[in-house]
């Protein structure tokens, strides 16, 4: 591909934009309390644009103008709780769907489950 000033702008804006975030924007570094362990969790969006164009020019030199320019977007969305050996997300933001809702259960079924077949294997054979 031919390089361009065009080329120069996005990649430098995709640039800044990966010195901005980074996997622990998503994740976040865990917070011990006690026994419990915090695990932050995020939504990161981004989006960037840029654009250019030759401009007309009298003589031999060659005008280019252009522009680059992004955004994001971090929002808290729940912590993930560990305490006791069992693990649990708290959810920070209210459902807006069923589907939300049935997704944040998963991993306390999940311990529901564990429990249940953990008694099973532990109630002596009559």
């Amino acid at each position: 591909m031919k390089e361009t000033p065009v080329n120069r702008i996005m990649e430098s804006t995709l640039q800044k934009m990966k010195e901005m975030v980074d996997v622990s924007t998503i994740i976040g570094e865990p917070i011990v309390t006690g026994s419990t362990t915090l695990i932050p969790v995020s939504k990161v969006q981004y989006g960037f644009t840029s654009g250019g164009t030759d401009l007309p020019s009298k003589g031999n030199a060659e005008l280019f103008g252009g522009a680059g320019g992004g955004g994001i977007s971090i929002t808290p969305v729940a912590f993930i709780v560990i305490e006791g050996g069992k693990c649990r997300m708290m959810q920070i933001n209210n459902y807006t769907s069923s589907a939300d809702r049935a997704i944040a259960m998963i991993p306390e079924l999940v311990d529901k489950l564990t429990e249940l077949i953990s008694a099973k294997e532990e109630a002596p054979a009559e």
